[in-house]
Parts: C-alpha cells; sequence; structure tokens
C-alpha cells in the first residue's frame, strides 16, 4: 500500500552521528508496517511502552485507510458504491485531504484512482503492463469528484457514474503515510517527548533536536543510485522530510521505466522531468502531497503550489536530465 525501503539511509546517518552516546540516552525500534520497514527513535530513557503506543498507533490507522484490509474503512467504501459509509473522523479528515490537492491540482492529484493502482500492482512482484481497455476500464470508474463526504455524519460514499460501472476506488497510498507520521509525532508530544524521529519507510518526520542538540539529519537518496548513495544530507528540527520518485516501486520492461505514480489523464505512470521530488514541510500530510504532485505536474507548476502552500519550508527536485533544483528555506548539505 505505502511501501518505500531505504530507511537504512537514515539509520547510518543517525547512528554515526551519536556514536559515543550512551545507549540509554536513545531508544530505536524497526517494525514491518505500512508494507515497508518502519523505525521510531526517540530521546531519553522513555520505557518500551511508549514504543509500543507508537506502533500500535501505527497499526491502528493502517486499518483504517489501507485498500487491501477487508474490512478497513476504504475497503468498505470501495466494495458498496453508492452506499453511505460511516467512517473514522481519522479517515475523513484523510480523505478531506486528498479531495483538497485534487481540487488544487485540477484533477492531477486523484485519491480515486484505486482501480487503476491495484491494475498495475506494483510492488507484487508481477511486472506487466496492463492493456488500453482494461486501463481506460479503471479511468472510467470515477475520479476524486464522485467522491461525497458528509463531515457532520462521518459519512463517505462513492457516487458511480453513469454506464453501469460499479464506481471508482480510494487509495490513499500517496498521502497516508504523512497523516500518519504525522499523528504519531502528535502522540509522542503529547507524552512529553522533547525529540524523537519517526521513519516510516523513508517518509521522516522529526520532534525537536538530536540527543545531542544539533538538528537531525535526514539523507537525500540519489535516484536510482545504490540504497547508501545519497544526494546530500537535510539537517532538519521539528519539521518533515517526505520523498517521492520514479525510482521506488517500479520495472522496467524493454528499457521503459514504468513506476507508480500514475497520471490521472492517461493511466501511465508520469512522464514529467521530475524523477525525485524530496519536500520540507511543517507536517508531513502537506509534504506527501507535495512530493507527489512535483513528480505529477513537473518542476514549472510545482513552483507555484510550493509558494502557495501553507507549511512548505523547501524542496530538493532532481530532473531527468541530471539538474539539480532547490527551493526554499532549506541547505542540502553536500
Amino acid at each position: 500500500m505505502y511501501r518505500r525501503l531505504y530507511s537504512i539511509v537514515f539509520l547510518i546517518i543517525f547512528l554515526s552521528g551519536c556514536a559515543g552516546r550512551q545507549q540509554g540516552e536513545v531508544q530505536s525500534e524497526t517494525r514491518l508496517l505500512l508494507d515497508t520497514y518502519c523505525t521510531i527513535t526517540i530521546h531519553g530513557d522513555v520505557g518500551q511502552e511508549m514504543l509500543d503506543d507508537a506502533f500500535a498507533l501505527c497499526a491502528e490507522l493502517e486499518t483504517l485507510f489501507s485498500i487491501t484490509i477487508e474490512g478497513s474503512d476504504v475497503w468498505q467504501i470501495n466494495h458498496n458504491p453508492g452506499q453511505f459509509i460511516i467512517v473514522n473522523t481519522r479517515t475523513l479528515e484523510v480523505i478531506n485531504a486528498g479531495l483538497e490537492f485534487g481540487e488544487l491540482s485540477g484533477g492531477m492529484f486523484d485519491i480515486a484512482l484505486g482501480r487503476l493502482t491495484r491494475l498495475w500492482n506494483f510492488g507484487s512482484g508481477i511486472e506487466v503492463i496492463p492493456s488500453e481497455t482494461e486501463i481506460a476500464a479503471a479511468l472510467g470508474a470515477g475520479s476524486f469528484k464522485n467522491i461525497n463526504v458528509s463531515a457532520d455524519k462521518n459519512i463517505v460514499w462513492i457516487e458511480p457514474p453513469d454506464g453501469g460501472n460499479d464506481g471508482a476506488w480510494i487509495d490513499l497510498g500517496a498521502i497516508a503515510k504523512g497523516y500518519i507520521g504525522d499523528q504519531i509525532a502528535g502522540l509522542l508530544i503529547e507524552r512529553g517527548v522533547s525529540g524523537a524521529l519517526i521513519d516510516l519507510g523513508g517518509d521522516v518526520v522529526t520532534v525537536g533536536n538530536r540527543p545531542d542538540g544539533n538538528p537531525w539529519r535526514v539523507a537525500v537518496r540519489k535516484p536510482f543510485g545504490e540504497a547508501n548513495e545519497m544526494l546530500g544530507v537535510l539537517e532538519v528540527t521539528g519539521l518533515s522530510v517526505i520523498s517521492s520518485g520514479t525510482y521506488e516501486r517500479r520495472f522496467e520492461i524493454d528499457g521503459v521505466n514504468y513506476h507508480h505514480i500514475l497520471d490521472p489523464t492517461t493511466g501511465m505512470p508520469a512522464t514529467g522531468d521530475v524523477i525525485s521530488a524530496t519536500v520540507i514541510t511543517e507536517n508531513a500530510l502537506t509534504g506527501e502531497g507535495l512530493s507527489t504532485l512535483a513528480v505529477l505536474l513537473g518542476s514549472e507548476k510545482i513552483r507555484e503550489f510550493f509558494e502557495n502552500t501553507p507549511g512548505f519550508i523547501g524542496a530538493v527536485l532532481v530532473l531527468k536530465n541530471g539538474e539539480l533544483l532547490e527551493y526554499g528555506d532549506m541547505v542540502l548539505v553536500r
């Protein structure tokens, strides 16, 4: 659902930066959740219960947002087209955020592409390009505009389009991890944690600073490079660092790279000039939307989104021609 697998890059930087410190000052654990490796690192002698509670919240939210877990809020909506489904308030918040990104982007960010994403099925190990007929049918199921929300009653329903189609499926994979990271950070802050780093398969949310008082150091991976190859490091305090790219969930056939960021106008992988987008924001949910849109819209159009989005701090984009662009108030330490 949310697969990204390069968190080890962060761990190398973090551990090297803390060498020589007493082991009890930092507690860190990695678990397999959200179809990826999730690492939570917390300052101080907080006890195992704090980590357990943080991972439990992650697992709880996954059971609400997953497109594949039977009985999840999203599963219930998708498998009952036209019916009113009462959902958790947190599910409603993520869906509303996705709908807002859809409106702002003119439909390029579309959380109703579930039938299309399941058709491509990236990460399954099955490397098959869907037929034009299959893609047309998936796109014909509807868009985010077919999603209806009654916020006062926590009700969501999908109105199937005319023509007897069963209707669109919601897929929150492009935005849910950011929301989950924000929620875990909020829990830790509520519990009095002064410094932590939440790494959900490469989507990083920080609380405060590192144990030595310095900012957290988060790597920006080199697209299509080895797992430990990086372009540089971002130093952040209480901010989120979210990356999207055409080098992640993908396969290659006849020299063509097919990746998981799908263009809702064609049903095919996006073909813009951005192959990697790393975005620094005040909250991870916003970073998720902006990093995905950067790949979908390209380097020229995304500039306006960066400038007009509250909470945007900075971004690093890598283009197909190898050019590296930096935006906003941040410095990539090389």
